[in-house]
């Protein structure tokens, strides 16, 4: 792959030249350079980048009292969502003790 020195555009090959598509601007084929360009044979595919995702781990802890019945904790684990379709976030609680789930009302 060549890209022309004059304008960036790649370039395609006629003969011993390469030839830009863009501004017409040709330079002379080298063999050796050539020889060193990557082909895709020669690439290596190591698949699909891994993406981090934020939201992975995103909780904190506050005083929160837990409307269950049974339990008498204050303090939960949230985590902050975007709604649905809706232009705001709403906040999960997690009770520390039960395990308990609500969202802020």
């Amino acid at each position: 792959m060549q890209f022309c020195d004059e304008c960036g555009s790649l370039m395609h090959t006629e003969g011993d030249t390469w030839v830009c598509r863009s501004c017409e601007n040709e330079e002379v084929r080298d063999s050796h350079a050539e020889a060193a360009m990557t082909t895709q044979d020669g690439q290596r595919d190591d698949g699909a980048p891994v993406v981090a995702d934020a939201t992975q781990g995103a909780t904190e802890t506050m005083q929160e009292p837990c409307p269950a019945d049974d339990c008498d904790s204050d303090r939960a684990d949230y985590e902050m969502m975007p709604k649905p379709g809706g232009s705001y976030e709403v906040r999960l609680f997690t009770c520390v003790e039960c395990g308990h789930k609500w969202r802020e009302s």
